[in-house]
Parts: C-alpha cells; sequence; structure tokens
C-alpha cells in the first residue's frame, strides 16, 4: 500500500499527471465533468459529479490513498465569491 502523501504532493502529481495525461483525452468533449486520479498509479475515473468519480476510481483502486480531483475545464472544483473558474488557455 502507498504511503500517504501530503496535500501539496498529491495536488501537484495529481495535476501534472491531468495535464500531461489526462486532459488532452478530456477537455474537448467533457467540460464541466468530474476526474479522480490516483497519483500513485495514473489510474483516473471520470463521471458528472466529484463522488461518482472517486467511487469508480476506489472500484479499479481500492487500496488508493493518494487522490486528487479536478473540474474538467475549470483551474478548481468550486469557488466562493465571484470571479470565473473556467480555464483560459
Amino acid at each position: 500500500m502507498p504511503n500517504r502523501r501530503s496535500a501539496d504532493e498529491t495536488a501537484r502529481l495529481g495535476d501534472e499527471l491531468y495535464e500531461r495525461d489526462i486532459r488532452p483525452q478530456v477537455e474537448a468533449d467533457h467540460r464541466g465533468e468530474y476526474v479522480a486520479v490516483d497519483v500513485d498509479t495514473g489510474v483516473w475515473a471520470m463521471a458528472d459529479d466529484a463522488r461518482t468519480a472517486a467511487e469508480q476510481l476506489r472500484a479499479q483502486q481500492p487500496d488508493a490513498v493518494n487522490v486528487w480531483l479536478l473540474r474538467v475545464g475549470f483551474r478548481a472544483m468550486a469557488s466562493i465569491g465571484g470571479g470565473s473558474l473556467r480555464r483560459t488557455g
């Protein structure tokens, strides 16, 4: 079983995997959907909501402990206050 990583390390690795391996496959057709990534294996799952994406990942990787969740096409999963979360580049 992998060791638990710090939140910062999980975020860094999750973003790196998403940008390199996942984003090119999902960005055009799945805007607004959620991706759960096991940062230790690179295995990922996608669904219409964060909970379902995490559950689908857990079904594939029951021992995953370092999981990063992202929303396709957005800089963050949610916002408090104003400002757009959509990616501009």
